[in-house]
């Protein structure tokens, strides 16, 4: 698409004053998965929550976007990019290891508390107690190999940050952050070291409907606002919906502060941008499912020198893609266990993907095994317990008055059909729907002839799929979790092995895939939280100082920390 016809589509979207849905796909741009990059080059991922394409670069006008807007006409506006689970802590598992959720058994939403950097015994009794029956909290545990994206690029130098939300489902080990933090921050680094930091905004989080459903709102309070057909058109609802945009509103205000930092510090040339959603928005019938509105994200990247300004790129991309992605942006050579590919930078994948698959399960104590794959146009969702609901109350989501509004409605017969088959007492085995014809995927083609074809061709990818990764989460939880933790007992990491020769220390654990990270203190100084280095090669140690040492494999307890002096 020419940058001409472009100005001139988006000039007729905002006249509407409409949400609008693209009819065709745009073409990729010629080279576009091989940006020039100067070696080595920062990395800044800004991550907003919940939050489905509601934006003007991306066909909806409801909301101007300034900041987000100035980068998507400095950058590459992405049209295809999916969440591997509609909900976060198992998408951004997904986006720190670079495999599915259900390969690493971290699909369930959520295995315990560790989404918190300080986890206490009370926050886990409390998680015990509200734990469905026959489980305990638990962390996945990955195959040894599997190290967080941050500690590849730790290990090659780059300074990395985190502002602040973890949420992995499983404890980052201290080799995974140079600091995670609410002041977590690029600035906090040795200048000229390269980065990558991540910021993330909450505001947008479906939390925020209600929370802060007494503030003043960043739009007007009688702002038009586009209805979903599965969602009521009733005051409460375009009340909630305002609230959605008004948060949206806010967040690109605050990505605003973040890119003036980047120029204030001369580094915006530097850096590669990426703006992205940790899955879709936060409405129901939205976040926790398998449609569009669930798994479909926003994703904005901009290139030092303004490299593609203003293209667009259609290709499937999978948050399973962000990790090798990232490393290859970086030099890196993506691991070969990862189930992701790059999309851009030296290791770029020779061909694009054929689909995107997504899997939903557990979301609070309300079970379901459901799984998707998409191609550029269909959809096809399998249903493992059709005799269940599609609907799974979740007490989380009871709190936003649009889903008390649903309830309302449903209660006095008033649903209409759209809004009723999220509620119907059981589902089909299988349904299928043209996202193109279809966007909001009401009309299940699964049963239509016309279709047969289409229907064979998904339903064999997501049955290769499910084989390829040795779906953990169609087993029993319970039973998942004694594979991990035998005797629902979390293994522990072996204490590190410290020996010196020829005034070189080595550092060495016994535990298959752990990682090593250790500092430099004064005697009796306690070592803090972070800026722990990665153990890759023997070190001297400084005169005068101790050496700190903790093993840690991802899902396991760490080691007892091992001080050494001279």
């Amino acid at each position: 698409m020419s940058r001409i016809f472009f100005l001139v589509l988006m000039t007729l979207l905002l006249a509407c004053g409409r949400s609008a849905i693209k009819e065709e796909p745009v073409l990729q741009a010629t080279g576009l998965a091989h940006p020039q990059l100067g070696e080595p080059v920062n990395i800044l991922w800004l991550v907003a929550e919940d939050i489905s394409p509601y934006l003007p670069m991306f066909g909806d006008s409801t909301i101007a976007t300034p900041n987000l807007s100035w980068l998507a006409s400095e950058g590459v506006c992405y049209d295809n990019v999916f969440a591997s689970t509609p909900v976060c802590a198992p998408a951004r598992a997904a986006i720190a290891t670079g495999l599915y959720a259900n390969r690493l058994g971290a699909n369930h939403m959520r295995t315990g508390p560790w989404y918190s950097s300080n986890v206490s015994p009370e926050a886990i009794a409390i998680a015990t107690r509200n734990s469905p029956e026959g489980m305990v909290p638990y962390e996945a545990v990955p195959p040894p190999e599997v190290k967080m994206l941050s500690e590849y690029l730790r290990r090659v130098g780059y300074y990395c940050t985190n502002n602040a939300k973890e949420d992995y489902q499983f404890r980052k080990p201290v080799t995974a952050w140079d600091e995670s933090s609410n002041r977590a921050h690029w600035r906090n680094g040795p200048k000229g070291q390269p980065f990558f930091s991540v910021f993330n905004f909450e505001v947008t989080h479906e939390s925020r409907i209600w929370s802060k459903a007494k503030d003043s709102l960043w739009v007007a309070a009688d702002q038009p606002v586009p209805v979903p057909p599965y969602l009521p058109d009733t005051e409460i609802g375009r009340q909630d919906i305002r609230r959605m945009y008004s948060n949206i509103k806010e967040m690109d205000a605050q990505v605003g502060e973040i890119l003036q930092q980047l120029r204030d510090d001369g580094l915006l040339e530097k850096t590669i941008i990426v703006w992205y959603s940790d899955h879709g928005g936060p409405l129901p019938r939205q976040k926790r499912l398998l449609f569009d509105s669930g798994l479909k994200v926003p994703m904005i990247i901009r290139f030092p020198g303004r490299q593609f300004a203003g293209e667009r790129d259609d290709r499937l991309i999978s948050f399973v893609d962000f990790a090798p992605t990232t490393l290859s942006l970086a030099g890196i050579a993506p691991p070969d266990y990862m189930d992701g590919q790059a999309f851009l930078g030296h290791y770029a994948a020779e061909t694009d993907r054929a689909y995107i698959f997504a899997a939903a399960d557990r979301f609070g104590p309300s079970y379901d095994n459901n799984r998707a794959v998409r191609d550029k146009r269909f959809k096809y969702i399998r249903y493992y317990h059709p005799e269940k609901p599609r609907f799974l109350h979740t007490a989380y989501r009871d709190q936003m008055p649009i889903m008390q509004e649903l309830y309302h409605l449903r209660d006095a017969g008033e649903l209409t059909a759209a809004q009723a088959l999220w509620f119907r007492e059981t589902k089909p085995e299988e349904e299928l729907f043209d996202t193109q014809a279809d966007p909001h995927e009401i009309h299940d083609l699964a049963g239509d002839p016309a279709y047969a074809e289409k229907l064979q061709e998904l339903r064999a990818a997501c049955d290769q799929w499910v084989e390829d990764i040795q779906d953990k989460n169609l087993m029993l939880e319970p039973e998942l979790i004694q594979q991990f933790w035998p005797d629902m007992k979390q293994p522990q990491t072996a204490e590190p092995i410290v020996s010196a020769t020829n005034g070189l220390f080595e550092l060495s654990c016994s535990t298959p895939g752990a990682s090593i990270g250790y500092k430099f203190l004064d005697p009796g100084q306690e070592p803090g939280l972070h800026n722990w280095r990665v153990y890759t090669e023997a070190f001297a140690l400084p005169e005068g100082k101790e050496v700190v040492v903790v093993a840690h494999r991802i899902g396991y307890s760490a080691s007892e920390m091992v001080r050494r002096s001279q």
